[in-house]
C-alpha cells in the first residue's frame, strides 16, 4: 500500500530551488535545457542541434532585450511559452513544440495529486522560472 502525504504546492516549489542548486543549475535553466535548447541552442543564439532542420530559423533569444529598446519583453516571452501569444514555429496552442509541459494538466499527467488551482500555480512557476532564465542570457 502506497501512502503519500499531500504537500502544498508552495512547499513543493520552495524545495525546487534547493534541489536545482545541488545540481548547480536553476529551475529556469533546467526548463530551458529541456524545452528550448534543442532549437535555440545552449546559449540561446538560435543554433540548437535541430535548428538546421527547422523551416524557419530559431530566433536568437540573447537579443530579445536589445531588440526591444533595452527592455526585456517579459510579457511577450511569457505569452509565447504559455501559448497565449502564438508563434507559428512553436506549433498551435493545442500541440506546442514542448507538448503539455506548460499546461495545467501536466502535473496530473505525472500522477501528482493537486487541485486545479495548484496545477495552474505549478505550471506558472515553471514558466516564470524559464522566463527569468531567458532574461539572464541577454546580450547587453
Amino acid at each position: 500500500m502506497r501512502q503519500m502525504k499531500k504537500f502544498t504546492l508552495a512547499a513543493a516549489l520552495a524545495a525546487l530551488p534547493f534541489a536545482a542548486a545541488a545540481q548547480d543549475a536553476s529551475l529556469g535553466q533546467i526548463e530551458y535545457v529541456n524545452s528550448c535548447a534543442q532549437c535555440h541552442g545552449a546559449g540561446g543564439a538560435g543554433d540548437g542541434i535541430i535548428a538546421g532542420f527547422l523551416s524557419v530559423q530559431a530566433p536568437d533569444l540573447t537579443q530579445l532585450q536589445k531588440n526591444n529598446d533595452g527592455v526585456f519583453p517579459f510579457a511577450r516571452v511569457y505569452g509565447v511559452i504559455d501559448g497565449s501569444t502564438p508563434v507559428g514555429i512553436h506549433g498551435t496552442v493545442d500541440m506546442p513544440a514542448w507538448g503539455q509541459r506548460y499546461a495545467a494538466k501536466a502535473s496530473a499527467m505525472l500522477g501528482w495529486e493537486y487541485g486545479r488551482a495548484d496545477q495552474e500555480a505549478f505550471v506558472r512557476g515553471r514558466i516564470l522560472a524559464l522566463v527569468e532564465y531567458i532574461a539572464t542570457i541577454q546580450d547587453m
